[in-house]
C-alpha cells in the first residue's frame, strides 16, 4: 500500500477517460478493475466515480462505480482477516485507534457511522472491520447503504461536468443531503446502543 501511494501515479479524469475507451466494449470491466484496486490502497477513489459518471451517464455510472467499490472493499476486508489484528492495525497506523474505537464489538450502525465519517478514507475502514471481526453480512450491508449517496454524489458531479444539466445538479445536492442525514441517524443509533451496552456492562460488574 505504501509503495502504490508513493510511486503510482493516479491519472487524471480524462487521462482515465481515454484509458478505458481505448478499450472499447471491455472497458466497464477495466473501470470496475481499476475502482476495486483503487479502493484497497489509501489512494482516494474520488477520481474514478467521476469518470464513470462522465463516461457511463448516471444511472450505469452510478452502478459500477458502486460495484468497483464493493468489491474493492471486500478484497481489503479479506486481506486483514487473512493478516490478522495485530499486522493489521500496524498498517493502520494513526487511522488504527479511530477505526477501533468505533468498530470493536461494533455491528450496522457502526459500521455505516464510520464509513460516511468525513475526512476518513474506505481503506482504513476495509482492513479494521475485517481485523475486529465484524460480520460479513454487517460489513457488506452498511458499506452498500453508506456509500450509495456519496458514490452517487461524485458519479452525478463527472456527469454535470460533461453535460451540465439541473436535474444533474440537483443530485448531486440531494446525494449530499443524504449523506449528511445518513451520518446523523446512524451516530445516534451507534451511540445509543454503545451506551446501552456499556450499562449492561457496568450492571454485570457490580453484580459479580
Amino acid at each position: 500500500m505504501l509503495w502504490a501511494v508513493f510511486n503510482l501515479n493516479l491519472p487524471e479524469p480524462e487521462e482515465m477517460r481515454e484509458i478505458i475507451l481505448d478499450y472499447g466494449w471491455a472497458g466497464f470491466l477495466v473501470f470496475l478493475g481499476i475502482t476495486a484496486a483503487i479502493a484497497i490502497t489509501p489512494i482516494p477513489i474520488t477520481v474514478p466515480a467521476l469518470v464513470a459518471g462522465s463516461l457511463y451517464g448516471l444511472i450505469i455510472g452510478t452502478l459500477l462505480s458502486v460495484s468497483g467499490v464493493m468489491l474493492g472493499s471486500w478484497i481489503g476486508y479479506w486481506l486483514a482477516r487473512a493478516l490478522g489484528q495485530r499486522l493489521t492495525f500496524q498498517l493502520l497506523g494513526s487511522h488504527g485507534s479511530l477505526v477501533e474505537n468505533y468498530l470493536r464489538n461494533a455491528g450496522f450502525w457502526a459500521m455505516c457511522t464510520v464509513r460516511l465519517m468525513p475526512g476518513l478514507p474506505y481503506w482504513p475502514v476495509n482492513y479494521g472491520a475485517g481485523a475486529l471481526g465484524i460480520k460479513q453480512y454487517a460489513f457488506i450491508s452498511a458499506t452498500l447503504l453508506a456509500s450509495i449517496p456519496g458514490q452517487v454524489s461524485l458519479v452525478a458531479l463527472g456527469a454535470f461536468a460533461t453535460n451540465p444539466s439541473v436535474f444533474r445538479g440537483a443530485i448531486v445536492i440531494v446525494a449530499w443531503i443524504a449523506v449528511v442525514a445518513l451520518t446523523w441517524v446512524s451516530y445516534r443509533y451507534w451511540s445509543r446502543t454503545k451506551r446501552q451496552s456499556e450499562e449492561v456492562d457496568g450492571t454485570r460488574g457490580t453484580d459479580g
